[in-house]
């Protein structure tokens, strides 16, 4: 006798809606209770909202590209002076680096120096570059493990103190023994704005990347001798809304630049952690862009 099979859950359907609430609640409001009331809403019921929620987040235990005992790549956690004092973060070097060679600085999202920002410090070492993964909550005790408290930790941060431990992150692999000197940046979200804020306050900074990062004052933008290469998202509008400021300002200042917009892609679309809003077509692209703008400008 057959025993009929049961029913198989749906996949939940992710809206446009639902991700700007959730986009909205990450980098906006941090009320939890309220976006989850939002994302009951338009899911339809608790259960729903609950089913999609976890899809909106990045999940932690998503493989890694690059693992972290790929004997490719050496990696390991460092302290290194800070602006004020010690700074923590994650060095990788590739496996068989024989000479010196360019450093990339990658900055965290607003979580903080988690498994997926560790992977893609990897993922840079591996295309040829020393990579230094700061944890610039260093000064509150260092990132937790639950993202949702590191979130809330991100509003205590001084940006001044960002903004200086940053480029003591910059003085440090100036004087790195395996680095050539050159140094550049790469910091996604959270990370992508402190790209930016490192270009106007650290000259010796050859090369940044900042992906859907929020732009620096204009008046700020004449300080910046790095060449720029800037990654958004065509439907984050809250990002993109400062796109044509920051444009003409690099263009009154004579900075080099390129800007990139990826259409129909969302904020966070480079984080394959995120099953919602990663878009690989777009992540694939822009860190082809990216890969070959550091080999050009750190060589």
């Amino acid at each position: 006798m057959t025993t009929p099979a049961g029913p198989t859950a749906a996949k939940p359907v992710i809206t446009q809606a639902m991700i700007d609430a959730y986009d909205e609640y990450t980098h906006l409001t941090l009320d939890r209770r309220r976006f989850m009331e939002q994302l009951t809403r338009l899911a339809g019921s608790g259960a729903a909202a609950a089913a999609i929620a976890p899809l909106l987040a990045a999940n932690s235990a998503q493989a890694a590209i690059v693992a972290e005992d790929d004997p490719r790549v050496k990696g390991e956690d460092i302290s290194y002076p800070g602006s004020g004092g010690e700074m923590k973060g994650y060095l990788v070097r590739p496996g068989d680096q024989t000479g010196k060679l360019g450093t990339v600085i990658v900055v965290h999202e607003n979580r903080g120096l988690n498994p997926h920002i560790r992977d893609v410090a990897r993922r840079v070492a591996l295309e040829g570059f020393v990579a230094l993964a700061p944890d610039f909550m260093t000064p509150l005790g260092g990132t937790p493990d639950d993202e949702n408290r590191a979130r809330d930790l991100f509003s205590q941060l001084d940006p001044a103190q960002v903004a200086a431990n940053a480029v003591a992150t910059v003085a440090y692999l100036k004087g790195y023994k395996d680095g050539n000197g050159k140094i550049g940046a790469v910091g996604f979200c959270w990370g992508g704005g402190t790209v930016n804020m490192l270009a106007v306050n650290a000259p010796d900074l050859a090369a940044a990347v900042a992906y859907y990062g929020m732009q620096p004052k204009a008046e700020d933008v004449p300080k910046i001798k790095a060449a720029l290469m800037l990654h958004y998202a065509g439907l984050d509008t809250r990002t993109n809304a400062g796109i044509d400021a920051f444009k003409k300002a690099l263009d009154a200042a004579h900075v080099e630049y390129s800007v990139y917009v990826y259409e129909g892609a969302n904020h966070a679309f480079n984080n394959d952690t995120s099953a919602a809003r990663y878009d690989k077509k777009a992540a694939d692209l822009a860190w082809g862009r990216t890969i070959a703008f550091l080999k050009e400008k750190l060589a």
